[in-house]
Order: C-alpha cells, then sequence, then structure tokens
C-alpha cells in the first residue's frame, strides 16, 4: 500500500555534497508513481524569527502547491525572546573568561566580521543542538547591558524555533536543547501540514468528480 502523500524534510547539504542520496531517494519515489518536488524553504518566511533554511521534498500526485507567503517583514529574536532577553534566571549559565578567549580565537579564525552574540534586532542565526549546548564558539548567546555574556534557557531556545510557552519539554537539560535544536519549527510546520490537507482535498475532490463523471456516463448509456 502506497501512502497517498510523502513529504520529509533535512538540511539543505543534501542538495550539495549529499546530492546523489537525494537523487536515488526522488527515483525511488518516482518508481513508485509519485510526482517528486523538493525545495529550500527558510523558517523566517513563516512567522519564525530565525533565518533557517531546510530542503522540503514532496511525493504527490499532482494536486501539491507550496505554501503561501504572505508576511510583510520578518520577526526577530528580540520580539521572540521579549522581556527574557536582558533577565538572568537563577540557573544562568554565562561564558567562562576561557570560553570568552576560545571564542575570541575562533572569530579571528573564521574572519567574522560581526560578533556571534545574539543580535535582537534581526532574526536569530539557525539553531542547532550544538549552538544551544555544545561549547562552541559559534553558541548563541545573550550580551548583557554589563558586559557579560551568558547562555541560552531552554524557554529562549524554544521561543526562537516559535514554541509556544505552554509547550514542554522532557529530560535532562541537554535533551530538551537536542529536541529543540533538531525539531522543524512549528510555524513552518504548520504552513507545510496546511499544504498537504489542501493537496488532498483536491485530490479527494477530483477522484468525486471522475466518480460522478463516470456515473452520469453509465445513467446516459442506460437512458439509451
Amino acid at each position: 500500500y502506497a501512502p497517498r502523500f510523502v513529504l520529509f524534510e533535512n538540511v539543505r547539504g543534501m542538495l550539495y555534497k549529499n546530492h546523489k542520496y537525494l537523487d536515488l531517494i526522488q527515483d525511488q519515489l518516482r518508481s513508485l508513481g509519485y510526482i517528486v518536488e523538493h525545495k529550500l524553504y527558510n523558517a523566517v518566511r513563516f512567522g519564525v524569527p530565525q533565518n533557517r533554511e531546510r530542503l522540503i521534498v514532496v511525493g504527490h500526485r499532482g494536486t501539491w502547491r507550496s505554501p503561501d507567503v504572505s508576511l510583510q517583514r520578518h520577526f526577530t529574536a528580540g520580539e521572540a525572546l521579549g522581556e527574557l532577553a536582558m533577565q538572568v534566571p537563577p540557573d544562568a549559565r554565562f561564558l567562562t573568561p576561557s570560553m570568552d578567549q576560545y571564542v575570541a580565537k575562533y572569530e579571528r579564525a573564521s574572519k567574522c566580521v560581526n560578533p556571534r552574540d545574539l543580535h535582537l534586532h534581526l532574526p536569530s542565526r539557525t539553531v542547532t543542538c550544538r549552538n544551544l549546548y555544545g561549547a562552541t564558539g559559534d553558541m548563541l548567546r545573550i550580551q548583557l547591558q554589563d558586559g557579560r555574556r551568558r547562555m541560552l534557557t531552554v524557554r529562549e531556545a524554544a521561543r526562537l524555533q516559535s514554541f509556544p510557552d505552554w509547550f514542554e519539554f522532557a529530560g535532562s537539560e541537554e535533551s530538551q536543547f537536542k529536541q529543540i535544536g533538531n525539531a522543524v519549527p512549528p510555524l513552518l510546520a504548520k504552513a507545510l501540514a496546511d499544504a498537504v490537507r489542501t493537496a488532498l482535498l483536491l485530490e479527494d475532490l477530483d477522484s468525486e468528480s471522475i466518480k460522478l463523471a463516470a456515473e452520469s456516463g453509465k445513467q446516459f448509456e442506460l437512458g439509451i
């Protein structure tokens, strides 16, 4: 039994370094009778306060239409974090002097023009497991007014992914960061789900039209 619709996402690297693997998957889907399309989507265009490009691959029967993008502007990290941005929670994790030195060395080596701190007037960089919890120079962090730089909390990371505040994550802090970093942003997921729902409804309408046409033809033949 073949599903009526196939959709999956992955990192943009599948279009480049791993394109042979992507080609193989698409060829196999076509051999099963699907029309296959792929497209790179940036979550920031769907209301997510984060530049996050993801490859979406769709296998359909002819009714797929890409999600509509009607945003007039992009939302910023500052708008998403709101009052949390300049607060210092009791369990706040700050960059140590040695980490600051490592970050400075990392930015010099990578010829970074702007510090990799979170710029609140812009959408966030891509949220990943590594830059939420790993001790790397790529880490997402907020620079406070006193100059200290602190790492993001679970709730702040979730907001940058467009999770509502009522959504709860289970497990250790590291596990929660992994869940957030690996997630498809809910607002992008909703747009894709709405597009799938529309495609399936159109498919049902087409099937019903064919059925009605066939029944009308039978009735015409019986009349003759």
